[in-house]
């Protein structure tokens, strides 16, 4: 299977603007969420990791109790792709299914 092409985070960050340019000189996006609880943020990462696993894409994330940061980025690609974007389309769609607010 061939890999997407850097985009590069300026470029994924048109696309899904709520996310974030990783800080220094990394090309990658990142998010927090919280959730209600550490259900609802667990919940959050199965069904995220089914759709990473899918997309043979995985995120970097950390977890306490109800927050979820997640850094993303194509290491192969050694930055930003179209398929760090389809992700975080993925998980801003589960966020809000699951009532997540902004960290």
């Amino acid at each position: 299977m061939s890999r997407p092409q850097k985009i590069g985070a300026e470029a994924a960050l048109k696309q899904r603007p709520a996310w974030r340019k990783a800080e220094g000189e990394r090309d990658a996006i990142c998010r927090t969420y919280r959730f209600a609880d550490f259900t609802a943020a667990f919940a959050f990462m199965t069904r995220v990791a089914l759709m990473a696993e899918k997309l043979d894409h995985h995120p970097e994330w950390f977890n306490v109790y109800n927050r979820v940061d997640v850094t993303l980025t194509t290491h192969d690609a050694d930055g930003v792709t179209e398929l760090d974007v389809k992700l975080a389309t993925f998980m801003d769609m589960a966020a809000k299914s699951a009532g997540a607010t902004e960290a």
